[in-house]
């Protein structure tokens, strides 16, 4: 199952190929991505194929794993540093939160929180 990546900017980081390649994403040629310049453009797009926004924050409501995901649904997540607007997320169909075990570490990076919520989406999905 190829998953889309649809980012808006404005980005934290770079697209060029310079940077890309600078840190180790030589897969990057594979990836189906887009990119929106606005949270405007995006939710132009959303509307037009479907689907509901899951926004990812560690103010959801609801334990990414007791969500039952959906083939069309969005999974959205924040920058590093501020996460979803309060904004955004309220405008979410479901809020998830990825639980930490340990008080003293608020959130995991970027990276790692999409990965747990995509894997957990794309394994309900595929049982």
């Amino acid at each position: 199952m190829r998953v889309p990546l649809h980012l808006v900017g404005p980005l934290g980081f770079e697209l060029s190929d310079r940077y890309l390649k600078r840190a180790g994403l030589d897969y990057w040629p594979y990836v189906d991505w887009h990119f929106h310049e606005t949270i405007a453009d995006f939710e132009t797009h959303r509307q037009q194929v479907g689907g509901r926004r899951i926004g990812f924050s560690t103010r959801g409501l609801c334990s990414y794993v007791k969500l039952s995901y959906r083939a069309d649904d969005w999974l959205l997540f924040g920058s590093e540093t501020a996460g979803l607007s309060p904004e955004l997320l309220a405008e979410c169909e479901e809020t998830a939160t990825i639980p930490m075990l340990e008080p003293g570490v608020r959130s995991l990076n970027l990276s790692v929180s999409v990965a747990v919520g995509l894997f957990e989406a794309w394994r309900q999905l595929n049982e």
